[in-house]
């Protein structure tokens, strides 16, 4: 039984620089996706001001107007697959295999934010839970330098953890709903050029 306690704590003392570099890793790509996604949130309502009204108004008549307001330079999902949508003659098969696929797209984009959000609490509290034996060791032994030094790494490695797991969580609330917004829109406009009754 001593022989399997002492392979288990060795294992799970293997894992902590892994553990380490992982969660160092995933808080440098929150650090590059908080960047990223301030500029996707001003892009976005820069668009949505322009966009809302023409397409809240849209009749048959508009659409030209439509096609005039949208952005040139930009190519963000929604304006990409608006710009498809307006340049293809109607047709509600192309209409619903565009959506289907923005959708797919959408998903993969919100990816990355459910994976820092459901990763960084986990390697948070593997990295706790590791460091923390030989801390309590340390206390027994009296190592009392020993024992901060792994306390100082039982409470960063929670925190780092929380971090990414805040920065994906708050950048996939936001994405989801623009993305759900964003459909509605692409099926309202899919409607109005197909000519059904919305």
């Amino acid at each position: 039984m001593e022989v399997i306690s002492k392979a288990l704590f060795w294992v799970a003392n293997s894992l902590l620089i892994p553990d380490i570099i992982i969660l160092l890793f995933l808080f440098a790509r929150s650090l590059l996706m908080t960047g990223s996604f301030y500029n996707q949130f001003m892009t976005k309502r820069k668009n949505d001001k322009e966009l809302n009204d023409k397409i809240k108004n849209l009749d048959s008549s508009s659409i030209e107007a439509l096609k005039a307001v949208l952005p040139e330079k930009d190519n963000s999902l929604f304006i990409k697959y608006m710009r498809d949508l307006l340049a293809t003659p109607p047709s509600e098969a192309y209409s619903d295999f565009l959506i289907s696929n923005f959708e797919n797209e959408a998903e993969k984009d919100t990816s990355l934010s459910k994976l820092l959000a459901k990763m960084g609490p986990v390697l948070g509290l593997i990295g706790t839970l590791i460091a923390m034996s030989p801390a309590l060791v340390g206390l027994s032994t009296g190592d009392i330098s020993g024992m901060a030094y792994n306390m100082q790494v039982v409470f960063a490695t929670t925190v780092v953890g929380l971090v990414v797991s805040a920065v994906g969580l708050v950048t996939l609330q936001f994405k989801q709903r623009w993305y759900a917004h964003d459909v509605n829109n692409l099926e309202y406009v899919a409607r109005i050029l197909t000519g059904k009754q919305v």
